[in-house]
């Protein structure tokens, strides 16, 4: 066996995050690790990598237990991670960041630049991410800044491999390169433990899979064993019957309309598009296709160079975030930790942050009215928390996306703008965000909705929109879109832009 965890216990003040979990990783094995956030998975890679001394338990190593773990050891005996949210510096470049502990440089020891530039290259290529070795990483968007973190974690040869959520951010190209690499990891005889809550994903890759609900392990098994409703199950305790709950509306009117809108700065072209009442539209297209540029740039965030936008028929002049709010726009970008919620903020602030100016008065906020407002909205999502106090770090992801979502219902907007608004989160969460999505298109709230899972797209949207290299390239009407069609477009193949309606 390649590495155990035998009987690992952890409480955080009184309460039991981990109750006697074991697990077993083979030498040449994909092992995926499944459960509801709140489980203990994170909790359980932490006691791994040596991030966090167990209570109770061992962790052994080709049959030899590890004393004293910590992370430098955990690196140094093998044992390396790749975690959601890329733990990365900034301000250097990606080259420099892969070569972070893992190309053996000692004190004054003078750097190898042109070493550390081919060795940081050969990794980007190897995993399909084109991304320039001297591109500084504050440069970079969250999908290419977790393309890095996995080129570092394979520079450093590891024979236990931990990836954490690793395509939570990718596309679809690059999930099939990360998968791909994976494979290849698996020939070479590294253990590889896989956390997703793609479950697709798992049923393609692992041989294995443990099951975490509340600190506990509920079982290991075959993954050709068992079925993906049975994992549910697994995870929640209980059936879940519809995962994807479309609710069939009528569009109403035009709300957001798109002519000729071009971004020069973040080279989106020539895009026009319609999104009417109670409309789930759907955009699609591989990272870095200018999905999320053209989100930033509707709400302000970017300029928009030529075209021009019409919010309920009228011209809308958005230069600034503040523009878009007074236009009915409300946006939830893909990265919720740097960009959504405040974390050290607690729920009560962050809901209320964009409707300030209605909550005072004379200029002084009116504590009561914020509460009440905190309390009305997070009482309708169903957040969980002990209280509006609670500090968003504190909350599971699902729960941080409710806080995004609260804060933008509160001002009522005409247009939700939703960029990987499941990123991340368990499948219970999922569940309930897909069915606060609907219920909003339900109230007449026309709804842009940006992510990488086909099936998410394909389940939730009325019509399709894909985009490539900063274009709409073709938009399919619900009963024509295809998993084939929309990647053939993404990649750029036979350009059908007048397909279906506008």
């Amino acid at each position: 066996m390649l590495l155990e965890a035998n009987g690992i216990q952890k409480s955080y003040d009184g309460v039991k995050a981990l109750t006697s979990v074991s697990l077993e990783l083979r030498a040449g094995e994909v092992h995926a690790l499944v459960g509801e956030n709140g489980a203990g998975k994170s909790t359980l890679i932490k006691v791994l990598t040596g991030a966090v001394k167990p209570d109770g338990g061992e962790v052994r190593l080709h049959d030899q237990r590890i004393e004293h773990n910590n992370p430098a050891k955990a690196h140094e005996l093998g044992i390396s991670a790749i975690y959601q949210q890329p733990a990365l510096f900034p301000d250097l470049s990606a080259a420099e960041n892969i070569a972070i502990g893992n190309d053996g440089n000692k004190l004054w020891q003078r750097v190898n630049w042109q070493t550390r530039t081919a060795q940081a290259t050969r990794m980007l290529q190897q995993i399909g991410a084109r991304i320039s070795p001297d591109a500084l990483v504050s440069s970079l968007s969250m999908p290419e800044q977790q393309l890095v973190e996995i080129a570092k974690a394979l520079a450093a040869n590891a024979s236990v491999l931990i990836m954490d959520e690793p395509t939570s951010s990718l596309g679809h190209e690059d999930t099939r390169n990360l998968l791909r690499i994976v494979r290849e990891l698996r020939a070479r005889g590294t253990g590889i433990l896989y956390i997703s809550h793609r479950l697709e994903e798992l049923f393609e890759i692992a041989d294995r899979v443990t099951v975490l609900r509340d600190g506990n392990n509920v079982g290991t098994h075959q993954m050709a064993g068992v079925t993906s409703r049975e994992l549910i199950r697994m995870m929640v305790g209980r059936e879940l019957e519809t995962l994807y709950p479309k609710l069939e509306i009528k569009p109403g009117e035009v709300v957001l309309e798109l002519r000729s809108v071009c971004c020069k700065q973040s080279r989106v072209k020539n895009v026009n598009l319609a999104i009417r009442s109670g409309e789930i539209v759907g955009l699609a297209g591989l990272v870095g296709s200018g999905r999320t540029q053209l989100a930033d740039a509707l709400f302000g965030l970017a300029t928009i160079s030529q075209g021009s936008v019409y919010i309920d028929g009228m011209p809308a002049e958005i230069r600034s975030p503040k523009d878009a709010v007074k236009a009915g726009l409300a946006y939830v970008p893909e990265d919720r930790r740097r960009h959504a919620v405040i974390l050290e903020m607690p729920i009560r602030s962050n809901v209320t942050l964009a409707s300030l100016d209605r909550l005072s008065k004379n200029g002084m906020l009116q504590k009561r009215a914020e509460r009440d407002v905190a309390q009305e909205v997070t009482g309708r999502l169903q957040l969980k928390a002990t209280s509006i106090e609670t500090l968003a770090k504190n909350l599971s992801g699902g729960n941080q996306q409710k806080v995004a979502l609260a804060r933008w219902l509160i001002t009522k907007p005409k247009v939700l703008i939703l960029d990987e608004p499941t990123q991340g989160i368990d499948v219970h969460a999922k569940s309930e965000i897909y069915h606060l999505i609907g219920t909003l298109a339900e109230t007449g709230m026309a709804i842009l909705l940006i992510s990488s899972e086909m099936s998410e797209i394909l389940a939730l949207s009325d019509r399709v929109a894909v985009m490539s290299k900063g274009e709409l390239v073709g938009i399919f009407d619900r009963k024509d879109a295809s998993p084939n069609e929309i990647l053939r477009l993404a990649l750029g193949q036979n350009d059908t832009r007048f397909r279906g309606r506008n």
